[in-house]
């Protein structure tokens, strides 16, 4: 069975405390577990130039983060069958029947269409393949976001106080045609969302509620929500300025988390800590169980969301250029091992606002970093380093 090095361990909170000092990050908490091995740190402050530390209760924005979170949500729903992956959404979301694809995907998005080969699938909605979101492969700025950003739609950067309820949402959406035909292609994040008003509408409960109900209570998550009750223990987000590539405040405490959102974002709406997010990880390492021994989700459902469902279908793009990583049911899963990090079979994911978590069943082992600082671009040092450590800690 595997452990952790304890010499080596330190090393996390070292790096993470440098990267602190160099004012790399404002404020980081972190925690890898091995089995019932469990360690943790942090390092910094939840506002810059303030004194308020950051602890281990400290509350995070984890931004796309959510969408495996999600992702078991919607599981839920298809085990107890109000949700079938094969089905198409159009009986729940009318709104979204009946599509027009764009001919040419990277065009004006009032350019030339041809109706959709077939409806979109509950299947296609959780593999990020409904025809809607960002092309990682084509160059910004791009058509579609942009024409969401100016219906007031846009999710990504998370702006919780922007969009509209979950009905007209969707109605502003169902305006839009397809980048591609649905299954046709993988596209980042949008999917998401529409799986959080998929969700509502199956459950007939809000999404907000359905998580509190169905994920967050039984696994005792008690600070992730779409938005902050304790705003001591929550700090600021921050982002580069593009000129002077100083840190500046993109939503303060008291912003766009502190009242709940009319849309509650399955794709990155949610704030929580890293022991919640260990929870949350321990349970699908544990095949679906929770610690007092009761099921959660079933194993065929774990399994099915950890496993690649892009390599198997025709035409659909990986979520790296590389293809070392692909999707499962809502996170990603990693198929070819490209450095000292997760190793083939780790299935997990970052959010932009800064956060990173992965599981390996290889080690059974679960990592989180939450800092308070938004990706410029690439994954921050802060987080490659941290996950350089956690790997070279581990005891095969």
């Amino acid at each position: 069975m595997s452990s952790f090095d304890r010499s080596r361990m330190q090393r996390i909170g070292e790096s993470v405390a440098g990267h602190v000092e160099t004012d790399d990050v404002g404020g980081v908490a972190w925690l890898a577990a091995c089995g019932d091995d469990v360690h943790a740190g942090v390092a910094g402050h939840l506002i810059r130039g303030e004194p308020a530390p950051v602890t281990r209760e400290s509350i995070f924005r984890i931004a796309s983060i959510t969408k495996p979170i999600s992702a078991v949500a919607a599981l839920l729903l298809v085990e107890e069958h109000q949700l079938r992956l094969d089905d198409p959404i159009d009986e729940l979301l009318p709104e979204l029947a009946d599509r027009r694809v764009l001919v040419d995907a990277r065009g004006p998005v009032d350019g030339a269409t041809v109706a959709a080969e077939r409806p979109i699938t509950v299947h296609d909605v959780l593999t990020f393949r409904t025809g809607l979101g960002m092309d990682f492969e084509a160059p910004f700025p791009q058509p579609l976001m942009q024409a969401m950003d100016d219906l007031g739609i846009g999710t990504a950067p998370p702006a919780p106080q922007v969009a509209p309820a979950p009905d007209e949402w969707i109605r502003r959406l169902a305006t839009l045609p397809l980048l591609h035909q649905p299954g046709e292609r993988w596209l980042y994040h949008h999917s998401a969302d529409i799986l959080g008003v998929l969700i509502a509408r199956a459950s007939g409960q809000s999404f907000g509620t359905f998580l509190r109900e169905r994920v967050f209570t039984p696994l005792g998550m008690r600070d992730t929500a779409f938005s902050v009750t304790d705003l001591t223990r929550f700090g600021s987000s921050y982002e580069l300025d593009p000129v002077t590539g100083a840190p500046v405040v993109f939503d303060p405490p008291d912003g766009q988390w502190a009242t709940p959102p009319a849309f509650p974002s399955g794709g990155g709406g949610l704030v929580s800590t890293v022991d919640d997010l260990h929870a949350f990880g321990r349970m699908l390492l544990a095949h679906g169980r929770l610690p007092n021994g009761e099921r959660l989700l079933s194993r065929a459902a774990v399994e099915a969301m950890t496993t690649d469902q892009l390599g198997v279908l025709s035409g659909a793009a990986g979520t790296t250029p590389d293809r070392s990583q692909g999707w499962g049911l809502g996170v990603g899963v990693q198929l070819r091992r490209t450095g000292l990090g997760p190793m083939v079979g780790a299935y997990g994911w970052t959010g932009g606002l800064g956060s990173s978590w992965s599981n390996d069943p290889n080690h059974d082992s679960v990592g989180v970093v939450l800092t308070t600082d938004a990706f410029a671009n690439a994954l921050p040092a802060v987080i490659q380093d941290y996950w350089t450590d956690v790997y070279a800690a581990l005891e095969y």
